[in-house]
């Protein structure tokens, strides 16, 4: 995908993108679906930017028990906050979901100023401010839809968010049965019940990852 048509690079033109990728020394790595790009426990002075594929951002407790936080669509940035605070072990796991490309920037090149103090280093540098703010929106959004005590409830409060996002009461969700479940922080076949029953009462339809809420 062309950068200047992510997050981080928003605004940019491509030939200052492409100086500002020099002055950078940034890395392209490709990841196979299910490999882990970043492990929960490691340390990381990189940002990451996904330029293809999807990635998953999970953590698991003492007991093995696996919470979803969130996915890293195309163009999206991850690491950003164990990056800016040297020495935080990651708590969380970064895998992809599938075949996966992801751009690699130490985050004190991007943070510092290079000697030609270029007006669009200092516009990569806002960037990254609003992308962490987005991070801290979708983390009370996640908030919001754990808060109710049924499983509907979760899920309508989810879709909700899905189809406001879209524009549209059809609507389609990045994750897979059990991501959803972990997201939600429910039982997989006890959230599959409910979501078989939620399409009988004609609350919602759905195939796969497509969904349909009923007016």
């Amino acid at each position: 995908m062309h950068l200047m048509n992510t997050q981080l690079f928003r605004g940019l033109e491509e030939e200052e993108i492409s100086s500002l990728l020099k002055c950078l020394t940034a890395t392209k790595r490709c990841f196979q679906k299910g490999e882990v790009i970043l492990s929960e426990g490691s340390l990381t002075e990189n940002i990451g930017v996904v330029l293809s594929g999807m990635a998953v951002i999970s953590c698991n407790d003492i007991w093995g028990n696996t919470s979803i936080m969130g996915n890293v669509a195309l163009g999206c940035v991850f690491a950003e906050v164990y990056a800016c605070m040297p020495g935080q072990p990651m708590m969380v796991t970064v895998s992809a979901v599938e075949d996966t490309s992801v751009l690699f920037m130490n985050v004190n090149r991007v943070l510092t100023t290079c000697t030609n103090a270029c007006p669009f280093h200092a516009r990569l540098v806002r960037n990254l401010l609003t992308v962490c703010a987005h991070k801290s929106l979708q983390l009370s959004q996640k908030i919001q839809h754990t808060s109710p005590k049924s499983i509907r409830g979760r899920l309508m409060s989810y879709f909700s968010e899905c189809a406001k996002r879209s524009g549209s009461n059809a609507f389609l969700i990045p994750y897979n049965r059990q991501q959803l479940a972990d997201y939600l922080n429910v039982d997989r076949s006890t959230m599959c019940n409910e979501l078989s029953k939620m399409q009988k009462d004609s609350v919602i339809e759905y195939k796969r990852n497509h969904f349909l809420l009923r007016a």
